[in-house]
């Protein structure tokens, strides 16, 4: 079987909100990361994340993905993706967006990376 790579959590991560699996979604952090689910909102820890991503979840997300390193020195490594997402908005009406995230990844002793820092539109 072959080793995950880093790049690998982005993709996981557009599986699982496709799927609506607020569960396999939060499992992709650690315990104590952060995601910046809008520009100037961070959201840190499980909860939170949880809270936000949530709110996607409840559009019905439909979000394609391609991922690539940056640059990996040991068990961390920054990550990077071009996203689209199409769902439905809080006013009901259909919502579209494109970013490109910026992730830090550790990876733990049962081969999983996961985020430690998630920055879906980048650098605001």
């Amino acid at each position: 079987m072959a080793k995950p790579k880093p790049e690998e959590t982005n993709n996981l991560f557009a599986e699982a909100l496709n799927a609506g699996n607020l569960n396999a979604l939060a499992a992709l952090y650690e315990p104590q990361a952060t995601l910046m689910p809008s520009p100037g909102k961070i959201a840190s820890g499980t909860a939170a994340i949880k809270e936000s991503l949530l709110n996607f979840i409840a559009g019905k997300p439909n979000m394609s993905i391609s991922s690539r390193v940056l640059a990996q020195a040991g068990d961390m490594a920054v990550t990077s993706a071009k996203w689209e997402l199409s769902m439905t908005g809080p006013d009901g009406k259909p919502a579209h967006m494109t970013g490109q995230s910026i992730e830090v990844v550790r990876r733990h002793p049962d081969g999983r990376w996961l985020y430690v820092i998630d920055l879906p539109f980048g650098v605001v």
